[in-house]
């Protein structure tokens, strides 16, 4: 009864508009060609850009912070949260919180694991501090991470070291490195007798390098080391499976490249491991091996979790590959463009093993937050500033942005080389 007073009320909240996840299936749909082929294919991805409700007088060349969500992502969002509202002990606590197991066995099979390895957080800082501030560590023990790591995983570290006396060590590496090989000796070299801890991204949030995970978690675990691994920027950018990685820990944001509501991720920890990770906030003993245990924050925002099953859907619609090919593409684009200018240094990887739709550069005579407000300020166009590994910008366009809308980036660049 309560299902059907759900769907009752639900249908009488759809938002009446071009459907979404629609619009990209048609696209999609008996499309045979290579990836490679449909990501330079303009008239298939204007059927995908029409599902976002954008202002496109500017362009957001940011998406590595957060992403916008697809027009039916947002109705979903919107309709579960009106239904909370009517009357949320019952409609948000007894009707839509339970769905929550749909959208886990959604993400676990995405994903590739065991849905009783699949917690559901609200970003990929939850996720990751879940596991380092959960491990139980002890004066003297050292944990090895990078220096271009995501500056609140190290603030979390650091923490700990002030806390519980542990030691924090830091693998430096170029950019672009040589090679893979390269990035893992530098992880193998660094390890002592002390190390109980490897902490890396899968693809960093700078340069957007991308890590031999696989390699290095095998590592850890035949040394008896705990490997962490911050998929933050990875999952949803580019094709993979949990069997390509064979990781014990990884933490997600959703709502970047998946483009699910704001202030949604997953936490994935290997069913054996579930035991020895305290949870951030406290859960019954009897819950020592559940992955819900992770998930014990009080009241939840049903609205947000929920809808990533429309986020997941949209995704699926266009393709993985597909995607991945499109944002690739659209890398190469600028970056081919503003390599011609010498005092232009790209500081991304070009080979696709190592890197995908994100990149970086510096420009010579200019520092990076002057270049990023100037953007902005003249041309309405949104970057970031990294001061990692370099002073410079970096570039995360998304598979709404178009190529008219990268030109315009690069014009206004080879203006200020002019200026």
């Amino acid at each position: 009864m309560e299902r059907r007073n759900f769907l009752g009320r639900a249908a009488s909240l759809v938002f009446f508009a071009p459907n979404a996840v629609e619009r990209a299936r048609a696209a999609t749909a008996g499309d045979r060609r290579p990836p490679a082929d449909v990501a330079r294919d303009e008239d298939y991805w204007r059927e995908i850009q029409s599902a976002f409700t954008l202002d496109r007088a500017l362009i957001n060349l940011n998406n590595g912070g957060v992403s916008p969500s697809p027009r039916a992502v947002q109705d979903a969002m919107r309709r579960y949260l009106e239904f909370s509202n009517t009357a949320p002990v019952q409609t948000m606590w007894k009707v839509l919180e339970p769905e929550i197991e749909v959208v886990r066995a959604r993400l676990a099979r995405d994903f590739g694991c065991d849905p009783e390895e699949m917690a559901i957080t609200r970003n990929a800082s939850e996720s990751l501090e879940t596991v380092q501030l959960g491990l139980d560590l002890k004066a003297g023990d050292e944990v090895l991470t990078t220096d271009q790591d995501y500056p609140r995983m190290i603030t979390t570290w650091r923490q700990r070291e002030r806390r519980d006396g542990i030691r924090l060590k830091f693998v430096s590496f170029p950019t672009p490195p040589p090679s893979l090989d390269d990035l893992y000796r530098r992880f193998e070299e660094a390890i002592t007798p002390r190390t109980r801890v490897i902490h890396f991204c899968h693809i960093t949030n700078t340069s957007g390098q991308i890590f031999p995970v696989k390699r290095l978690c095998g590592m850890a675990r035949d040394r008896g080391i705990e490997a962490i691994v911050d998929g933050a920027h990875a999952y949803a950018q580019f094709a993979f499976r949990h069997s390509d990685l064979d990781c014990d820990y990884y933490g997600v944001s959703l709502h970047k490249w998946l483009l699910a509501p704001h202030g949604t991720g997953f936490l994935y920890v290997r069913k054996s491991k579930i035991g020895k990770v305290w949870p951030l906030m406290a859960a019954p003993e009897g819950m020592t091996g559940n992955i819900r245990k992770f998930e014990e924050i009080g009241t939840h925002p049903a609205a947000n979790h929920n809808a990533i099953a429309e986020a997941l859907t949209f995704h699926q619609a266009i393709g993985v590959e597909r995607k991945e090919a499109r944002l690739r593409y659209l890398r190469g684009v600028w970056e081919e463009r503003l390599a011609r200018n010498p005092r232009v240094k790209l500081l991304t990887a070009r080979d696709p093993q190592m890197s995908c739709g994100i990149g970086s550069f510096a420009l010579e005579g200019m520092k990076a937050p002057d270049l990023a407000a100037s953007l902005w300020e003249k041309h309405h166009i949104i970057v970031v500033a990294i001061s990692r590994p370099a002073d410079a910008i970096r570039v995360t366009p998304n598979i709404y942005t178009t190529l008219d809308e990268i030109d315009r980036f690069c014009e206004a660049v080879e203006g200020m080389t002019r200026g």
